[in-house]
């Protein structure tokens, strides 16, 4: 008893020396020495533009989309937009739901050339029992589809180092999906990747369930067989909105994904810039089955830990995650391509939801396609204040959503609600004082205006 006691604190010890050391992890050790990187030439990072056009045989085309699965992160919940449940089913558009537009998406591609493309989704322990009673209503539709849990791990106490369910947390508010990284460990240990394989499949498309513009693209996937890359990130040019994502470079040879924590401090406006660091990751990324069969069972794939830290109860703890582009430094023949802005189209917050609702897209066969009447090449910025934070305040709060294909900018905050028919053009902020409830009217049409007040109108 003595002797596992000795094991018990022996293992404490070496959990509290390693993360004792992820600070290190995530920041010195792995910090980039900046006068090695180089920036990624056309080979590395492909214009999209120069892409090879698919084949026009329909055979040749089934045979290229009979090599792909499609994979879906689904282990976040809706809570920021104040949801519960997983958040791929808030209503998005036209009264469908992220999840409902994937699997519209997937099913005419396999109804237009005769494929059959799976759908995998993978969920956290917290997104899995809704998302089994949900996937239920698709059960008719022509596409197979395969759910799978990613891995669970404790959350680490700050304090001490422990589990917070050894200290009594036995609830799920103990543990956490350790980030999108676990895809490729996750995807072997629930059997999918070898069941995968054994039907043929050779490439999976990986992207968050979030971002509308994350369709199959055959154009890339045949890029890819073409040319044997085992891994491919999309990457889209940067615009101030994006300064802090990870961007792709070139270090010692080899292609690598570059995180802001990365980056040495008197470095990180160098990185933060456009001029230099001009494109970033959109994690959408195209992954070879066999290439991951190959690193996963050889433990190959080492990446970044990433302290995420949380408060649970008001007990301080860590997560310790992972993030699935960090893996592009380890396949053979890795390449970004840099793809059209259009592929890139999350709705983090309810400001992106009203962009998506909005005129500014309509919806065809499951695709969100943006209005050719839009002459401006980026979306207008949109800043709603915390009365619109929630999906059901921000719907109560619009008759119905305005028009803004000629819209640049709107700021919006204090009790607004809009009316129907609504028109925003230039730039509009609205700005109601505390303790007065502004309604704009039906019909208004407000161009490059400032609105404090009914007077204002």
């Amino acid at each position: 008893m003595a002797a596992a006691a000795v094991a018990a604190d022996s293992k404490i010890d070496n959990l509290r020396d390693a993360v004792a050391k992820l600070g290190e992890i995530s920041g010195e050790a792995e910090q980039i020495e900046w006068s090695k990187i180089q920036t990624p030439t056309d080979e590395v990072v492909v214009p999209y533009d120069t892409l090879a056009p698919p084949p026009e045989d329909l055979d040749a085309m089934k045979a290229l989309l009979d090599k792909l699965v499609v994979l879906k992160l689904n282990g976040g919940l809706g809570t920021t937009m104040g949801c519960t449940g997983p958040k791929s089913v808030i209503e998005v558009r036209n009264g469908f739901t992220f999840l409902d537009l994937i699997v519209i998406q997937i099913e005419s591609l396999n109804k237009k050339y005769g494929c059959s493309v799976p759908l995998l989704l993978m969920n956290s322990f917290n997104t899995h029992d809704d998302t089994q009673k949900i996937v239920e209503k698709y059960s008719n539709s022509n596409i197979e589809i395969h759910t799978f849990n990613q891995s669970q791990y404790p959350r680490i106490v700050t304090e001490d180092f422990l589990p917070l369910p050894s200290k009594g947390q036995t609830g799920k508010d103990g543990w956490y999906p350790p980030g999108h990284g676990d895809v490729f460990p996750s995807l072997n240990n629930s059997g999918k990747l070898d069941t995968l394989l054994s039907q043929g499949k050779e490439y999976v498309f990986v992207a968050n369930s979030d971002n509308l513009g994350a369709i199959v693209d055959i154009k890339i996937l045949n890029h890819l067989i073409t040319n044997q890359n085992e891994y491919c990130m999309e990457v889209t040019p940067k615009t101030l909105a994006d300064v802090k994502g990870g961007t792709l470079i070139s270090y010692e040879g080899r292609v690598q994904l570059l995180e802001i924590a990365q980056v040495p401090d008197e470095h990180v406006n160098e990185f933060k810039s456009i001029e230099k660091f001009k494109i970033f990751n959109t994690n959408n990324l195209w992954v070879n089955l066999k290439a991951i069969k190959r690193l996963v069972d050889a433990e190959a794939l080492k990446m970044e830990i990433i302290p995420n830290p949380k408060e649970v109860d008001g007990v301080k703890v860590l997560q310790l995650e992972t993030a699935a582009g960090a893996a592009i430094r380890f396949f053979e023949k890795a390449i970004g391509i840099n793809v059209p802005r259009s592929r890139f189209l999350p709705v983090k917050a309810t400001s992106d939801l009203l962009l998506v609702q909005s005129d500014l897209y309509t919806l065809v066969d499951g695709y969100v396609i943006r209005n050719p009447a839009r002459v401006k090449p980026s979306n207008p910025s949109i800043e709603l204040g915390p009365e619109f934070k929630k999906v059901a305040n921000f719907l109560a709060r619009f008759k119905s959503i305005p028009s803004i294909v000629e819209l640049d900018s709107l700021k919006v905050s204090g009790d607004v609600s809009f009316g129907s028919g609504v028109v925003l053009k230039g730039n509009v902020t609205i700005a109601a004082k505390a303790g007065v409830k502004l309604e704009i009217p039906d019909g208004a049409v407000l161009e490059n205006k400032d609105i404090n007040g009914p007077e204002d109108l």
